[in-house]
């Protein structure tokens, strides 16, 4: 089962949930897919890592000997990684998104394709527990292909919990896609429950099953709450405000390693999941 970790904004506690998920299950993959901002290992302590593998995406190359400056791969560029000045053909590589378009509609076959590093993707094994991380070269623009390259890693068999960039953008999109259930972490405040609100309109739109997890859930209002139980959306679990796992996290502990008695919660947590998910599959057979 594929269960990714989201949240609409940042500070949730998202890490805090799928890593201590992962160790709480033992025997799975934790992929952390916040590519820009990877953390997970921060808390995955991993004895050693595995050699980096480079993740490259194929960006135009323009044989200007051939080229007639047409502007037919400018005018099919939907992203305007391509322009046409004066019949060349300036290539802007941060904007491509390696579609590999452009090569194909220019009539001269004037444009190749040469490869280009957005960043590096990292294996490790922490005990029973699997971590790959992905990291974006600096000054890289877009997360995506990394992300998919990180994926990619998902064994075919056991479970795999993805460790979401925050927020609703392309990369949130890229991490949920495939995945077999999302836990939405929000925290019971008004920004929290703005941001859930989008990151439950994205997840809709994707049509993937979801629930909530409330992390601090009594630091703040009943508003998510409340909302989750108008919009019919399964609360997952509730984890309190407790020092004790602040503290944790400030040096850099799992909790159900420094704190073994919150351990049950996240297997709840898993349990939950798995019942809601199937009653998910049994709702979408009705239909």
């Amino acid at each position: 089962m594929i269960i990714a970790v989201a949240s609409g904004k940042g500070g949730t506690g998202k890490t805090t949930v799928s890593a201590n998920l992962a160790r709480a299950l033992g025997g799975v993959t934790l992929l952390d897919c916040d590519v820009e901002e990877p953390n997970a290992h921060l808390f995955i302590k991993c004895a050693s890592e595995g050699e980096p593998e480079e993740v490259s995406i194929l960006v135009p190359e323009v044989d200007e000997a051939r080229c007639d400056g047409c502007g037919e791969c400018a005018r099919f560029c939907e992203y305007k990684a391509l322009a046409v000045l004066a019949k060349r053909v300036l290539v802007f590589p941060e904007l491509c998104h390696g579609c590999g378009g452009c090569a194909r509609v220019c009539p001269q076959g004037a444009i190749s394709e040469k490869p280009k590093r957005v960043g590096v993707v990292m294996s490790a094994r922490s005990g029973d527990v699997t971590l790959v991380q992905g990291r974006l070269d600096v000054g890289v623009a877009m997360a995506p292909p990394l992300i998919r390259a990180v994926k990619a890693k998902i064994p075919a068999k056991g479970d795999a919990i993805l460790d979401a960039p925050p927020g609703t953008s392309c990369p949130v999109v890229a991490t949920l896609r495939q995945s077999d259930y999302v836990a939405l972490v929000t925290e019971p405040t008004p920004f929290g429950l703005n941001d859930l609100r989008l990151a439950v309109a994205v997840v809709r739109e994707l049509d993937i099953p979801f629930g909530v997890v409330v992390n601090r859930a009594d630091s703040g209002d009943g508003s998510v709450t409340a909302y989750c139980r108008e919009e019919s959306i399964p609360v997952l679990a509730e984890i309190p405000d407790d020092r004790r796992i602040a503290e944790a996290y400030s040096r850099g502990e799992l909790t159900v390693e420094a704190l073994p008695e919150y351990r049950d919660v996240f297997k709840s947590l898993h349990g939950a999941i798995l019942k809601h998910s199937e009653e998910a599959k049994q709702k979408r057979k009705k239909h």
